[in-house]
């Protein structure tokens, strides 16, 4: 791993980045991450820039390592949450939702690392013009906000990586180090995992989340929400009621209006199962028991080295 790209340009010890996921990555889970050799992100999105503060100096006080902060570039006051992480020299931003050229070189400017998330090889090229230093490529797969191409982690991965000279991190059904060691056979640098770490005892999600999304079968998350922005969600009363309406034909502001706000910190945060929005990936039928982040960490970099290690043994 020494000469891995994504450790390089991190400085960290695994080329593993915990999701920045609202309601779910506070400090208490970026630090922990990084502390075990990846890189902790802080969600921005569920934050406001007085909450975004407290908990990056509640994070530098947690771990001497590398975080980042996870900014979506259409929250309303980006501009204050931009100025903050400057102020507190935060090392790292990964932006997804929105034109990275707005912020990019501004960042970079004040010695921040600047990663985006994209969905499809052309958004990776627009990226990489933009100046940013690494991508994530996210296959539909992801929980939370998705890309509306609606292309699979394993199809995107290798398209991407083809279409752009600059690091890229995969992202979408990724929680094993087997699916680690896939990821890289076609073209990643790095991986981003969310799931995994959403189910973890640092993660800031209510334990009444945290058991539905354990003992989730297959097919039991959805890719909804389109006309508005394509979300993955289990199946509660809440998605019924979206089902319901884009099987009618709603508009979208009718699709907002059933949102309404608050819905996701309804549902993650505070427990609501019922009218709550539940966002998780697919990859959560795989999860079985909530652990510390450490030990997340520890068994994905154990399961990769032993899946490298048995793959090299089967060459024809």
């Amino acid at each position: 791993m020494n000469k891995n790209r994504i450790t390089q340009l991190f400085g960290i010890k695994y080329p593993i980045i915990q999701a920045g996921m609202v309601w779910c990555s506070g400090w208490r889970l970026a630090s922990a991450v990084s502390n075990a050799g990846g890189l902790g992100l802080i969600g921005a999105g569920s934050m406001y820039p007085d909450v975004l503060r407290e908990h990056i100096q509640k994070c530098k006080h947690a771990t001497d390592k590398p975080f980042g902060v996870n900014v979506p570039l259409m929250y309303p006051q980006v501009a204050e949450l931009m100025e903050i992480i400057v102020e507190e020299k935060v090392p790292v931003v990964f932006t997804s939702a929105g034109n990275p050229k707005t912020w990019t070189k501004h960042l970079q400017d004040n010695g921040i690392k600047v990663v985006h998330v994209v969905s499809s090889s052309y958004f990776a090229q627009k990226s990489e013009q933009a100046g940013v230093d690494a991508i994530v490529a996210e296959g539909f797969e992801a929980g939370g906000h998705n890309g509306r191409e609606e292309t699979t982690t394993l199809v995107l991965l290798p398209q991407v990586s083809n279409a752009v000279d600059i690091p890229v991190i995969a992202a979408g059904g990724i929680a094993t180090g087997a699916a680690m060691a896939a990821s890289f056979a076609v073209g990643a640098d790095g991986v981003q995992i969310g799931t995994r770490f959403a189910l973890t005892a640092e993660s800031s999600a209510s334990d009444a989340f945290k058991e539905r999304c354990l003992s989730l079968p297959e097919g039991d998350t959805v890719l909804s929400l389109k006309k508005i922005s394509p979300t993955r969600l289990i199946k509660n009363k809440f998605y019924d009621e979206v089902k319901e309406m884009e099987d009618r034909g709603a508009s979208a502001d009718e699709m907002r209006e059933l949102l309404g706000r608050g819905r996701a910190k309804k549902g993650i945060f505070e427990g609501d199962l019922v009218e709550g929005e539940l966002e998780i990936g697919q990859v959560a039928s795989l999860v079985d028991s909530v652990v510390s982040a450490h030990q997340v960490v520890k068994e994905i970099i154990e399961e990769y080295n032993k899946t490298i290690e048995l793959l090299s043994k089967q060459a024809f």
